[in-house]
Protein backbone atom coordinates (compact mmCIF):
# COMPACT_ATOMS: atom_id res chain seq x y z
CA UNK A 1 0.00 0.00 0.00
CA UNK A 2 1.75 3.44 -0.70
CA UNK A 3 0.86 6.40 1.39
CA UNK A 4 4.05 8.19 1.33
CA UNK A 5 2.47 11.43 -1.21
CA UNK A 6 2.92 15.10 0.32
CA UNK A 7 -0.57 15.74 -0.06
CA UNK A 8 -0.04 19.53 -0.15
CA UNK A 9 -3.21 20.41 -1.71
CA UNK A 10 -5.08 19.26 1.11
CA UNK A 11 -3.38 22.47 2.99
CA UNK A 12 -3.56 20.77 6.31
CA UNK A 13 -0.95 19.73 8.70
CA UNK A 14 -2.82 16.37 8.92
CA UNK A 15 -1.39 14.07 6.93
CA UNK A 16 -3.68 13.60 3.39
CA UNK A 17 -4.20 9.87 3.63
CA UNK A 18 -5.50 10.49 7.57
CA UNK A 19 -8.37 12.82 6.57
CA UNK A 20 -11.86 11.40 6.93
CA UNK A 21 -14.82 10.25 5.41
CA UNK A 22 -17.34 7.80 6.94
CA UNK A 23 -16.17 7.87 10.05
CA UNK A 24 -12.81 6.16 8.97
CA UNK A 25 -9.71 8.19 7.54
CA UNK A 26 -8.60 7.27 3.64
CA UNK A 27 -5.85 5.17 4.87
CA UNK A 28 -8.36 2.75 7.25
CA UNK A 29 -10.94 2.40 4.64
CA UNK A 30 -7.99 1.23 2.25
CA UNK A 31 -6.50 -0.59 4.95
CA UNK A 32 -9.85 -2.52 5.42
CA UNK A 33 -10.46 -3.33 1.94
CA UNK A 34 -7.36 -5.30 1.90
CA UNK A 35 -7.97 -6.94 4.94
CA UNK A 36 -11.09 -7.89 3.92
CA UNK A 37 -9.12 -9.56 0.29
CA UNK A 38 -7.77 -12.16 2.34
CA UNK A 39 -4.21 -10.90 1.85
CA UNK A 40 -1.79 -12.70 3.84
CA UNK A 41 0.69 -9.98 4.35
CA UNK A 42 0.86 -5.80 4.46
CA UNK A 43 3.63 -3.57 3.40
CA UNK A 44 2.81 0.13 3.99
CA UNK A 45 5.06 3.02 2.40
CA UNK A 46 5.15 6.07 4.12
CA UNK A 47 6.75 9.40 3.16
CA UNK A 48 5.71 12.46 4.29
CA UNK A 49 4.05 13.20 7.55
CA UNK A 50 5.67 9.22 8.32
CA UNK A 51 5.23 9.97 12.17
CA UNK A 52 1.18 10.71 12.08
CA UNK A 53 0.80 8.23 8.95
CA UNK A 54 2.82 5.20 10.60
CA UNK A 55 0.84 5.79 14.34
CA UNK A 56 -2.51 5.35 12.62
CA UNK A 57 -1.43 1.82 10.73
CA UNK A 58 0.04 0.20 13.91
CA UNK A 59 -2.94 1.17 15.35
CA UNK A 60 -4.99 -0.22 12.94
CA UNK A 61 -3.18 -3.36 12.87
CA UNK A 62 0.88 -3.64 14.41
CA UNK A 63 1.78 -6.22 12.04
CA UNK A 64 1.21 -4.34 9.15
CA UNK A 65 4.98 -3.75 8.22
CA UNK A 66 5.73 0.16 7.67
CA UNK A 67 8.81 0.66 4.94
CA UNK A 68 10.35 4.09 4.61
CA UNK A 69 10.60 6.32 1.52
CA UNK A 70 13.21 8.83 2.51
CA UNK A 71 12.74 10.67 -1.14
CA UNK A 72 9.80 10.26 -3.33
CA UNK A 73 11.27 9.16 -6.63
CA UNK A 74 8.07 7.50 -8.05
CA UNK A 75 5.74 4.87 -7.56
CA UNK A 76 8.52 1.98 -9.05
CA UNK A 77 10.52 3.16 -6.28
CA UNK A 78 8.05 2.76 -3.38
CA UNK A 79 7.49 -0.45 -4.67
CA UNK A 80 11.02 -1.18 -4.27
CA UNK A 81 11.28 0.09 -0.87
CA UNK A 82 7.91 -2.29 0.02
CA UNK A 83 10.59 -5.33 -1.21
CA UNK A 84 13.47 -4.24 0.37
CA UNK A 85 11.40 -4.27 3.73
CA UNK A 86 10.76 -7.94 3.93
CA UNK A 87 12.32 -10.49 5.48
CA UNK A 88 11.80 -12.93 2.76
CA UNK A 89 11.03 -11.91 -0.80
CA UNK A 90 7.15 -12.26 -1.47
CA UNK A 91 5.99 -15.80 -3.33
CA UNK A 92 2.56 -15.80 -5.59
CA UNK A 93 0.55 -12.39 -6.12
CA UNK A 94 1.23 -8.85 -4.92
CA UNK A 95 -1.50 -6.37 -4.75
CA UNK A 96 -0.82 -2.89 -5.13
CA UNK A 97 -2.77 -0.25 -3.92
CA UNK A 98 -3.04 3.45 -2.42
CA UNK A 99 -4.21 4.93 0.89
CA UNK A 100 -6.05 7.60 -0.71
CA UNK A 101 -8.88 5.11 -3.02
CA UNK A 102 -11.21 5.19 0.35
CA UNK A 103 -14.59 3.44 -2.10
CA UNK A 104 -12.21 0.98 -3.64
CA UNK A 105 -13.74 -1.85 -2.08
CA UNK A 106 -12.86 -5.57 -0.22
CA UNK A 107 -15.05 -7.08 -3.15
CA UNK A 108 -13.19 -5.36 -6.18
CA UNK A 109 -9.59 -6.74 -5.12
CA UNK A 110 -10.81 -10.30 -4.87
CA UNK A 111 -12.10 -10.05 -7.94
CA UNK A 112 -8.92 -8.27 -9.45
CA UNK A 113 -7.41 -11.18 -7.56
CA UNK A 114 -9.54 -13.93 -9.07
CA UNK A 115 -9.19 -12.71 -13.03
CA UNK A 116 -5.69 -12.52 -12.25
CA UNK A 117 -4.71 -16.03 -11.20
CA UNK A 118 -7.24 -17.45 -12.94
CA UNK A 119 -5.57 -16.05 -16.32
CA UNK A 120 -2.02 -16.26 -15.20
CA UNK A 121 -0.85 -13.45 -15.97
CA UNK A 122 2.01 -11.39 -15.27
CA UNK A 123 0.39 -8.33 -14.58
CA UNK A 124 -3.31 -7.47 -14.01
CA UNK A 125 -4.41 -3.66 -14.36
CA UNK A 126 -7.11 -2.49 -12.09
CA UNK A 127 -8.73 0.30 -15.53
CA UNK A 128 -11.85 2.03 -15.28
CA UNK A 129 -13.61 3.87 -18.57
CA UNK A 130 -13.89 8.03 -17.51
CA UNK A 131 -15.41 10.90 -19.46
CA UNK A 132 -12.68 13.49 -18.40
CA UNK A 133 -9.22 10.77 -18.55
CA UNK A 134 -7.35 14.13 -17.26
CA UNK A 135 -4.19 13.16 -15.60
CA UNK A 136 -4.93 9.45 -15.27
CA UNK A 137 -2.41 6.89 -17.29
CA UNK A 138 -3.76 6.07 -20.49
CA UNK A 139 -3.97 2.04 -21.02
CA UNK A 140 -3.14 1.02 -24.34
CA UNK A 141 -3.88 -1.59 -26.49
CA UNK A 142 -2.89 -3.82 -29.47
CA UNK A 143 -4.94 -4.47 -32.41
CA UNK A 144 -6.18 -7.59 -31.10
CA UNK A 145 -7.08 -5.68 -27.73
CA UNK A 146 -5.18 -6.87 -25.56
CA UNK A 147 -2.88 -4.46 -23.05
CA UNK A 148 0.58 -3.26 -24.23
CA UNK A 149 1.55 -0.50 -22.35
CA UNK A 150 0.24 2.28 -19.52
CA UNK A 151 1.16 5.84 -20.70
CA UNK A 152 1.41 8.24 -18.03
CA UNK A 153 -0.49 11.59 -18.66
CA UNK A 154 2.65 13.77 -19.43
CA UNK A 155 4.59 11.53 -21.39
CA UNK A 156 1.53 11.03 -23.92
CA UNK A 157 1.01 11.69 -27.44
CA UNK A 158 -2.34 13.53 -28.95
CA UNK A 159 -3.73 10.27 -30.14
CA UNK A 160 -3.13 8.63 -26.31
CA UNK A 161 -4.19 11.64 -24.81
CA UNK A 162 -8.00 11.15 -26.55
CA UNK A 163 -7.82 7.23 -24.78
CA UNK A 164 -10.84 7.27 -22.00
CA UNK A 165 -9.52 3.95 -20.33
CA UNK A 166 -7.53 5.17 -17.25
CA UNK A 167 -5.15 3.43 -15.09
CA UNK A 168 -6.05 3.36 -11.39
CA UNK A 169 -2.78 2.24 -10.18
CA UNK A 170 -4.21 -0.55 -8.41
CA UNK A 171 -2.01 -3.93 -9.91
CA UNK A 172 -1.96 -7.81 -9.52
CA UNK A 173 1.53 -8.51 -9.99
CA UNK A 174 3.25 -11.74 -10.59
CA UNK A 175 5.71 -11.61 -7.41
CA UNK A 176 9.08 -12.91 -9.52
CA UNK A 177 8.16 -10.94 -12.31
CA UNK A 178 7.38 -8.03 -10.06
CA UNK A 179 11.09 -8.25 -8.14
CA UNK A 180 12.88 -8.84 -11.56
CA UNK A 181 10.85 -5.84 -13.04
CA UNK A 182 11.57 -2.71 -10.71
CA UNK A 183 14.88 -3.47 -10.51
CA UNK A 184 15.04 -2.69 -13.98
CA UNK A 185 12.86 0.66 -14.05
CA UNK A 186 14.46 3.57 -14.97
CA UNK A 187 13.82 7.48 -14.56
CA UNK A 188 13.64 8.75 -18.39
CA UNK A 189 9.86 10.41 -18.42
CA UNK A 190 8.87 13.47 -18.18
CA UNK A 191 8.97 13.54 -14.04
CA UNK A 192 12.06 12.05 -14.24
CA UNK A 193 11.05 9.21 -11.59
CA UNK A 194 10.88 5.46 -11.46
CA UNK A 195 7.21 4.16 -12.86
CA UNK A 196 5.59 1.63 -11.44
CA UNK A 197 3.77 1.52 -14.76
CA UNK A 198 6.09 0.55 -17.15
CA UNK A 199 6.27 -2.90 -15.90
CA UNK A 200 3.65 -3.46 -18.43
CA UNK A 201 5.66 -2.56 -21.19
CA UNK A 202 8.69 -4.75 -19.78
CA UNK A 203 6.14 -7.45 -19.71
CA UNK A 204 4.88 -7.20 -23.27
CA UNK A 205 8.40 -6.79 -24.00
CA UNK A 206 9.32 -10.59 -22.32
CA UNK A 207 6.10 -12.32 -24.02
CA UNK A 208 4.50 -12.13 -20.58
CA UNK A 209 0.66 -12.26 -20.45
CA UNK A 210 -0.85 -8.79 -19.34
CA UNK A 211 -4.34 -8.05 -18.80
CA UNK A 212 -6.90 -5.10 -17.77
CA UNK A 213 -9.62 -6.30 -15.11
CA UNK A 214 -12.31 -3.27 -16.00
CA UNK A 215 -14.61 -1.90 -13.53
CA UNK A 216 -17.79 -0.13 -13.96
CA UNK A 217 -18.16 1.47 -11.10
CA UNK A 218 -15.61 4.32 -11.69
CA UNK A 219 -15.74 5.78 -8.06
CA UNK A 220 -13.75 3.34 -6.90
CA UNK A 221 -10.84 3.91 -8.76
CA UNK A 222 -11.16 7.84 -7.60
CA UNK A 223 -8.05 8.92 -5.41
CA UNK A 224 -8.07 12.44 -3.13
CA UNK A 225 -5.84 14.98 -3.78
CA UNK A 226 -7.87 18.17 -1.87
CA UNK A 227 -10.82 18.54 0.06
CA UNK A 228 -13.13 19.39 -2.73
CA UNK A 229 -12.32 15.73 -3.78
CA UNK A 230 -12.64 14.01 -0.29
CA UNK A 231 -16.39 16.64 0.54
CA UNK A 232 -17.04 14.99 -3.14
CA UNK A 233 -16.39 11.25 -2.29
CA UNK A 234 -17.51 11.68 1.76
CA UNK A 235 -20.99 12.54 0.14
CA UNK A 236 -21.28 9.33 -2.41
CA UNK A 237 -20.07 6.98 0.29
CA UNK A 238 -22.79 8.43 2.45
CA UNK A 239 -25.00 7.93 -0.24
CA UNK A 240 -24.45 4.64 -0.66
CA UNK A 241 -24.37 3.87 2.76
CA UNK A 242 -27.95 5.16 3.43
CA UNK A 243 -29.04 3.29 0.39
CA UNK A 244 -27.80 -0.08 1.69
CA UNK A 245 -29.48 0.42 5.40
CA UNK A 246 -32.79 1.34 3.36
CA UNK A 247 -32.19 -1.65 1.59
CA UNK A 248 -32.09 -4.08 4.99
CA UNK A 249 -35.27 -2.46 5.68
CA UNK A 250 -34.36 1.02 7.45
CA UNK A 251 -36.70 4.32 6.95
CA UNK A 252 -34.54 7.19 6.19
CA UNK A 253 -36.80 10.02 5.54
CA UNK A 254 -34.04 12.23 4.17
CA UNK A 255 -30.97 10.62 2.83
CA UNK A 256 -29.81 14.05 2.49
CA UNK A 257 -29.25 15.34 5.72
CA UNK A 258 -28.67 11.90 6.95
CA UNK A 259 -24.81 10.72 7.79
CA UNK A 260 -24.18 7.38 8.84
CA UNK A 261 -20.73 6.36 9.31
CA UNK A 262 -19.29 2.74 7.74
CA UNK A 263 -19.22 1.08 11.35
CA UNK A 264 -22.70 1.93 12.62
CA UNK A 265 -25.35 -0.76 12.63
CA UNK A 266 -28.82 -0.69 12.13
CA UNK A 267 -31.39 -2.87 12.56
CA UNK A 268 -34.58 -3.54 10.79
CA UNK A 269 -37.74 -1.46 10.91
CA UNK A 270 -35.65 1.81 12.57
CA UNK A 271 -36.91 4.92 11.28
CA UNK A 272 -34.35 7.60 10.80
CA UNK A 273 -35.59 11.15 10.83
CA UNK A 274 -33.88 14.59 8.65
CA UNK A 275 -30.65 15.86 10.39
CA UNK A 276 -29.53 12.76 11.72
CA UNK A 277 -26.08 11.79 11.97
CA UNK A 278 -25.46 8.10 13.35
CA UNK A 279 -21.27 8.41 13.81
CA UNK A 280 -18.34 5.88 15.22
CA UNK A 281 -19.71 2.71 15.95
CA UNK A 282 -23.17 3.73 16.82
CA UNK A 283 -25.59 0.53 17.18
CA UNK A 284 -29.72 1.23 16.06
CA UNK A 285 -32.05 -1.55 17.34
CA UNK A 286 -34.83 -3.08 15.92
CA UNK A 287 -38.03 -0.20 15.46
CA UNK A 288 -36.12 2.57 17.49
CA UNK A 289 -36.98 6.13 15.88
CA UNK A 290 -33.73 8.43 15.75
CA UNK A 291 -34.18 12.66 15.07
CA UNK A 292 -34.50 14.54 14.17
CA UNK A 293 -31.50 16.87 14.22
CA UNK A 294 -29.64 14.21 16.61
CA UNK A 295 -26.33 13.17 16.12
CA UNK A 296 -25.36 10.01 17.89
CA UNK A 297 -21.49 9.08 18.54
CA UNK A 298 -20.47 5.21 19.59
CA UNK A 299 -24.13 5.34 20.91
CA UNK A 300 -26.28 1.83 21.61
CA UNK A 301 -30.02 2.42 21.04
CA UNK A 302 -31.96 -0.11 21.83
CA UNK A 303 -34.88 -2.13 20.61
CA UNK A 304 -38.36 0.47 20.08
CA UNK A 305 -36.80 3.12 21.91
CA UNK A 306 -36.79 7.01 20.75
CA UNK A 307 -34.29 9.73 20.58
CA UNK A 308 -35.45 13.01 19.47
CA UNK A 309 -32.78 16.22 18.90
CA UNK A 310 -30.50 14.99 21.34
CA UNK A 311 -26.18 14.68 21.24
CA UNK A 312 -25.24 11.81 22.36
CA UNK A 313 -21.43 9.94 22.84
CA UNK A 314 -20.55 6.41 24.50
CA UNK A 315 -23.42 6.14 26.18
CA UNK A 316 -26.28 3.34 26.10
CA UNK A 317 -30.07 3.72 25.60
CA UNK A 318 -31.80 0.95 26.25
CA UNK A 319 -35.00 -0.84 25.05
CA UNK A 320 -38.23 0.97 24.82
CA UNK A 321 -36.94 4.27 26.66
CA UNK A 322 -37.44 7.49 25.30
CA UNK A 323 -35.04 10.30 25.31
CA UNK A 324 -34.96 14.14 24.52
CA UNK A 325 -36.01 16.61 22.97
CA UNK A 326 -32.65 18.80 23.84
CA UNK A 327 -31.20 16.12 25.72
CA UNK A 328 -26.97 15.56 26.28
CA UNK A 329 -25.69 12.28 26.64
CA UNK A 330 -22.06 11.99 27.50
CA UNK A 331 -20.01 9.37 28.31
CA UNK A 332 -20.46 6.57 30.63
CA UNK A 333 -24.43 7.52 30.59
CA UNK A 334 -26.90 4.15 31.00
CA UNK A 335 -30.43 4.59 30.05
CA UNK A 336 -32.03 1.18 31.07
CA UNK A 337 -35.34 -0.44 29.51
CA UNK A 338 -38.52 1.86 29.84
CA UNK A 339 -36.52 4.92 30.85
CA UNK A 340 -36.69 8.47 30.41
CA UNK A 341 -34.27 11.56 30.01
CA UNK A 342 -36.29 14.61 29.06
CA UNK A 343 -36.26 17.56 28.00
CA UNK A 344 -33.00 19.61 28.41
CA UNK A 345 -30.85 17.33 30.55
CA UNK A 346 -27.70 15.97 30.87
CA UNK A 347 -26.57 12.53 31.68
CA UNK A 348 -22.83 12.03 32.40
CA UNK A 349 -21.19 8.52 34.00
CA UNK A 350 -24.44 7.71 35.42
CA UNK A 351 -26.95 4.75 35.45
CA UNK A 352 -30.63 5.35 34.90
CA UNK A 353 -32.55 2.58 36.27
CA UNK A 354 -35.22 0.32 34.83
CA UNK A 355 -38.77 2.86 34.06
CA UNK A 356 -36.78 5.79 36.18
CA UNK A 357 -37.25 9.03 35.01
CA UNK A 358 -35.33 12.49 34.95
CA UNK A 359 -37.84 14.51 32.77
CA UNK A 360 -36.47 17.60 32.40
CA UNK A 361 -33.88 20.85 33.51
CA UNK A 362 -31.13 18.34 34.90
CA UNK A 363 -27.38 17.69 36.13
CA UNK A 364 -27.04 13.83 36.49
CA UNK A 365 -23.48 13.52 37.08
CA UNK A 366 -22.35 9.91 38.67
CA UNK A 367 -25.70 8.71 39.80
CA UNK A 368 -27.06 5.51 40.32
CA UNK A 369 -30.96 5.70 40.42
CA UNK A 370 -33.08 2.93 40.79
CA UNK A 371 -36.23 1.29 38.92
CA UNK A 372 -38.75 3.44 38.87
CA UNK A 373 -37.39 6.35 40.33
CA UNK A 374 -38.76 9.73 39.25
CA UNK A 375 -36.14 13.42 39.14
CA UNK A 376 -37.80 16.14 39.67
CA UNK A 377 -37.38 19.62 37.31
CA UNK A 378 -34.64 21.21 37.76
CA UNK A 379 -32.49 19.10 39.85
CA UNK A 380 -28.26 18.56 40.31
CA UNK A 381 -26.44 16.02 41.38
CA UNK A 382 -23.33 18.12 42.68
CA UNK A 383 -20.97 15.45 42.34
CA UNK A 384 -17.79 17.56 42.34
CA UNK A 385 -16.06 18.83 45.80
CA UNK A 386 -13.23 20.81 43.99
CA UNK A 387 -10.89 17.95 44.47
CA UNK A 388 -12.95 15.07 43.76
CA UNK A 389 -15.57 13.52 41.54
CA UNK A 390 -18.41 11.42 43.88
CA UNK A 391 -21.68 9.49 43.70
CA UNK A 392 -25.17 9.77 44.21
CA UNK A 393 -27.53 6.83 44.54
CA UNK A 394 -31.38 7.34 44.55
CA UNK A 395 -33.35 4.18 45.67
CA UNK A 396 -36.29 1.72 43.42
CA UNK A 397 -39.30 4.00 43.57
CA UNK A 398 -38.10 7.01 45.18
CA UNK A 399 -39.66 10.37 44.20
CA UNK A 400 -37.38 13.33 44.57
CA UNK A 401 -39.12 17.01 44.34
CA UNK A 402 -38.49 19.93 41.92
CA UNK A 403 -35.21 22.09 42.55
CA UNK A 404 -33.43 19.62 44.54
CA UNK A 405 -29.59 19.53 44.88
CA UNK A 406 -27.38 16.36 45.68
CA UNK A 407 -24.46 16.71 47.45
CA UNK A 408 -22.20 13.90 46.72
CA UNK A 409 -21.30 11.15 47.89
CA UNK A 410 -24.89 10.91 49.01
CA UNK A 411 -27.94 7.91 49.05
CA UNK A 412 -31.47 8.31 49.05
CA UNK A 413 -33.26 5.42 50.10
CA UNK A 414 -35.90 3.11 48.30
CA UNK A 415 -38.96 4.55 48.56
CA UNK A 416 -38.09 8.03 49.90
CA UNK A 417 -39.25 11.70 49.04
CA UNK A 418 -37.71 14.86 49.27
CA UNK A 419 -39.61 18.14 49.25
CA UNK A 420 -39.29 20.82 47.05
CA UNK A 421 -35.99 23.05 46.87
CA UNK A 422 -34.37 20.51 49.05
CA UNK A 423 -30.25 20.61 49.44
CA UNK A 424 -29.53 17.00 50.68
CA UNK A 425 -26.09 16.54 52.25
CA UNK A 426 -26.86 13.41 54.60
CA UNK A 427 -28.19 10.27 53.52
CA UNK A 428 -32.11 9.95 53.69
CA UNK A 429 -33.89 6.57 54.98
CA UNK A 430 -35.65 4.03 52.92
CA UNK A 431 -39.60 5.43 52.79
CA UNK A 432 -38.57 8.84 54.12
CA UNK A 433 -39.54 12.28 53.88
CA UNK A 434 -36.42 14.66 53.55
CA UNK A 435 -36.72 18.50 53.85
CA UNK A 436 -34.05 21.25 54.24
CA UNK A 437 -36.13 24.74 53.24
CA UNK A 438 -37.24 26.96 56.74
CA UNK A 439 -40.48 27.80 56.59
CA UNK A 440 -42.34 30.53 54.72
CA UNK A 441 -42.06 34.17 55.96
CA UNK A 442 -44.34 36.76 53.95
CA UNK A 443 -42.86 40.25 54.76
CA UNK A 444 -46.12 42.19 54.01
CA UNK A 445 -44.98 46.09 52.42
CA UNK A 446 -41.74 45.29 51.09
CA UNK A 447 -42.25 46.54 47.63
CA UNK A 448 -43.98 49.59 49.10
CA UNK A 449 -40.90 50.43 50.83
CA UNK A 450 -38.24 49.04 48.64
CA UNK A 451 -39.42 49.77 45.18
CA UNK A 452 -41.76 52.93 45.85
CA UNK A 453 -43.16 53.84 42.57
CA UNK A 454 -41.95 51.05 40.43
CA UNK A 455 -44.43 48.80 37.67
CA UNK A 456 -44.39 46.41 40.85
CA UNK A 457 -45.60 48.74 43.31
CA UNK A 458 -47.89 50.21 41.12
CA UNK A 459 -49.51 46.95 40.74
CA UNK A 460 -49.41 45.81 44.24
CA UNK A 461 -51.27 49.27 45.40
CA UNK A 462 -54.16 48.36 42.51
CA UNK A 463 -54.70 45.04 43.85
CA UNK A 464 -54.93 46.19 47.76
CA UNK A 465 -57.98 48.57 45.86
CA UNK A 466 -59.65 46.13 44.58
CA UNK A 467 -59.08 43.71 47.50
CA UNK A 468 -60.70 46.95 49.37
CA UNK A 469 -63.57 47.54 47.06
CA UNK A 470 -64.74 43.87 47.51
CA UNK A 471 -64.06 43.70 51.77
CA UNK A 472 -67.80 45.61 52.26
CA UNK A 473 -69.92 43.09 50.47
CA UNK A 474 -68.41 40.11 51.95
Amino acid sequence: MLAAGAGTRMKSSRAKVLHEIAGRSMIEHALVAVAGAGVERTVAVVGHDREQVSAAIAAYDPAIVLAVQEEQNGTGHAVQIALESLDAPPEGTVLVTYGDVPLLTSQTLSELLADHQAAKRAVTILTAEVDDPTGYGRILRGEDGGVTAIREHRDASAEELAVREINSGILAVDAAFLRHAVATLESGNAQGELYLTDIVGRAVAEGRPVGAHVLEDVWQTEGVNDRVQLARLGRELNDRLTRHWMSEGVTIVDPATTWIDSAVTVAQDVTLLPGTQLLGATVVGEAATVGPDTTLRNVEVGARSTVVRTHGSDAVVGAGATVGPYAYLRPGADLREGGKIGTFVEVKNSVIGVGAKVPHLSYVGDADIGEGANIGAGTIFANYDGVNKNRTTIGRHAKTSSNNTFVAPVSVGDGAFTGAGATIRQDVPAGALAVSAGSQRNIEGWVRDKRPGSPSDQAARAADADTNLEAPGE
